[in-house]
């Protein structure tokens, strides 16, 4: 849960940074580069707990859960706009 709650709120803060940033019509691109950034952060972050720590240990289904959190973000933003268009407002 808390890997999920992580990537959560990160991707959802880079979602919104990236789309002020790009100034994007549509909500696609910074959604998807904010999910990609997120995926390869969390395997990054596992990689060095496998590498550089002794005390931690890689898990996969901690990026499984990192990815959950990030889709979860992806699905809200998805029916945000396909109800009532918050996000594109944004």
């Amino acid at each position: 849960m808390i890997h999920a709650g992580f990537h959560f709120v990160f991707t959802a803060l880079w979602f919104l940074f990236l789309k002020k940033k790009l100034n994007s019509v549509n909500s696609y691109r910074p959604l998807l580069l904010s999910l990609v950034l997120s995926f390869f952060f969390g395997i990054l972050i596992e990689l060095m707990q496998r590498y550089f720590t002794v005390t931690r240990n890689a898990d996969v289904l901690d990026v499984v859960a990192d990815v959950a959190g990030s889709l979860v973000v992806v699905l809200l933003v998805f029916l945000l706009n396909k109800y009532n268009g918050v996000v594109d407002k944004i």
